[in-house]
């Protein structure tokens, strides 16, 4: 995809409406790069002038953190901050709440204050200015959906309406967990649980969640994290409900329906 980078914009004297933080899974895993190609269509769609930081960004630090590796974090944060800053960035927008989380709330003490907004929220709010329209038969239309909150994006930092005014644009039936919004369950990947083997137990954590998603009759199962999606991922596999049920990130389902 012909997407600028913003040592390409700055070489043009422009500065771009928003950065569009990639992350590491939307960069490097080929499932979350389908979601990274589905909110930057999106953005192409409707014209707004957005960059990436391409090689010029790091890992934000995160998993490093929540592993207990504090020297690791702050090496990592400053160099992102550093970047961020030369090229005075204000706005940031990323589809991944451990990056939302750690940018919007760890790196100001470090020196790095930026707008940060996660994705959910900034396509509730294209939606509620009427730049995105959905297609009046779209594919999800009628379809039942169920939607897994994020722990970094619902406990964490309290959102949890704005991805589901989301979904109600796709004109679906939107049905809910039995463990949702404030009582959600973690998918078993956050605080760096993703990198390391399970402790001892009778079931996977992201087993357990998939199973609660599918006893809902759903036939899609909605996120907003790529990590969210892998775990779901997995335990719809385990569950050998391929067939049925698809797992799929939001700005993946407004990119589908939309004009």
């Amino acid at each position: 995809m012909p997407v600028r980078t913003m040592a390409e914009m700055q070489a043009a004297g422009e500065q771009p409406e928003i950065l569009f933080w990639v992350g590491c899974a939307g960069s490097f895993d080929q499932r979350a790069q389908r979601i990274t190609r589905a909110f930057a269509t999106i953005l192409q769609k409707l014209d707004i002038r957005f960059a990436i930081l391409g090689t010029e960004e790091m890992c934000t630090g995160d998993p490093v953190r929540r592993a207990g590796n504090e020297f690791m974090f702050q090496m990592m944060a400053y160099q992102n901050i550093q970047t961020l800053n030369r090229y005075n960035i204000k706005k940031i927008v990323t589809a991944c709440p451990h990056c939302f989380n750690i940018i919007r709330n760890e790196y100001p003490p470090l020196g790095g204050n930026y707008e940060v907004v996660h994705h959910s929220v900034y396509l509730q709010q294209l939606i509620d200015e009427g730049r995105i329209r959905m297609k009046e038969s779209g594919s999800f239309r009628g379809r039942r959906i169920t939607y897994h909150d994020s722990c970094y994006l619902g406990r964490a930092n309290g959102i949890y309406e704005a991805p589901r005014k989301v979904l109600e644009a796709l004109d679906a039936e939107l049905v809910e967990m039995r463990r949702c919004k404030s009582k959600g369950l973690c998918c078993g990947a956050g605080g760096a649980q993703m990198f390391k083997e399970e402790e001892e137990g009778t079931t996977r954590v992201n087993f357990e969640r998939t199973g609660e998603a599918i006893q809902t009759g759903a036939s899609v199962i909605a996120a907003a994290c790529p990590y969210c999606n892998t775990m779901l991922t997995d335990g719809v596999k385990h569950s050998e409900k391929e067939d049925a049920v698809r797992v799929l990130d939001i700005a993946e389902l407004i990119a589908e329906g939309m004009e």
